[in-house]
């Protein structure tokens, strides 16, 4: 099977850090694909080169085949690959509906005059958005709170208000950055469920995350990557059962970068200078 995204040699360096190092990635359409490692193994890092958000060093990115690698983020999402962020980056003021409404705007036909003018297209257009945003509050079980300021809602249901503005635009392949983190027990169990139902509805999804209790049901093949190199690869039983990865992650053994090396602190300081 031809795979939806194919990465091979993708590198990023932070000066002297090298933060993802000659990394290969095959993700197969409608499946789940898990992206796991200690701190700082590079996860984050390798979602924002997929997503578009970082350049990568060197490698390439294939996506339906299609050369991306130096493809803006805007024409990425338009393409069908969409993405939420570990920090929420809702517009608390506004209400629900009009955060997952913000999600189909690349994709609207009218130009800007009809918008100032407030046109019959321009009203035609704006409910069918509206619409659509409806579709996917229902789909995260969230329709109830449309009207609320997105930022009232608790910390799990604004989780679910970013994933609905990520898929509401029907994209092919869906990046989630830590999708629990923050959530409970109980939480954690909905959020494998909708994963499920999201990959089950013909999206693609390749999936950074640290719980083990998100990962393994969630996923049909997991990456492992460790100091910015890929460790394992394989389907979660196997994960599970690797002894490299059993020694630097899941038993908790391996030795982690000082703080300072951290990809995450350097790919800050990148962008604060």
């Amino acid at each position: 099977m031809t795979p939806l995204l194919d990465v091979s040699g993708l590198t990023r360096h932070f000066g002297g850090l090298v933060a993802v190092n000659d990394v290969a990635l095959e993700i197969a359409p409608g499946s789940v694909h898990g992206l796991i490692g200690p701190n700082g193994a590079g996860k984050t890092t390798m979602l924002n080169m997929v997503s578009g958000h970082l350049s990568s060093s060197s490698g390439w990115i294939r996506f339906e085949r299609e050369l991306i690698t130096k493809t803006p983020v805007d024409v990425r999402a338009r393409l069908g690959i969409r993405r939420t962020f570990q920090n929420l980056k809702l517009f608390r003021e506004m209400t629900v509906l009009e955060n997952i409404m913000v999600g189909m705007h690349g994709q609207t036909q009218c130009e800007i005059w009809h918008a100032l003018l407030r046109t019959p297209r321009q009203k035609a257009e704006e409910a069918a958005i509206a619409e659509q945003a409806r579709k996917a509050l229902d789909f995260v079980g969230l329709l109830h709170l449309a009207e609320m300021p997105a930022g009232s809602l608790p910390y799990g249901s604004q989780r679910l208000v970013e994933i609905a503005r990520a898929i509401v635009a029907s994209p092919k392949l869906l990046l989630l950055d830590e999708p629990a983190a923050g959530l409970n027990g109980a939480e954690s169990k909905k959020m494998v469920g909708l994963i499920r139902a999201i990959r089950d509805s013909g999206v693609t999804i390749l999936l950074v995350e640290h719980h083990m209790d998100v990962v393994m049901p969630a996923c049909d093949t997991i990456t492992v990557l460790n100091y910015g190199k890929r460790l394992a690869n394989g389907t979660p039983a196997q994960i599970r059962e690797h002894p490299e990865v059993i020694k630097a992650y899941l038993g908790g053994g391996v030795k982690r970068r000082p703080k300072a090396d951290q990809p995450k602190a350097a790919e800050a300081a990148h962008a604060a200078s």
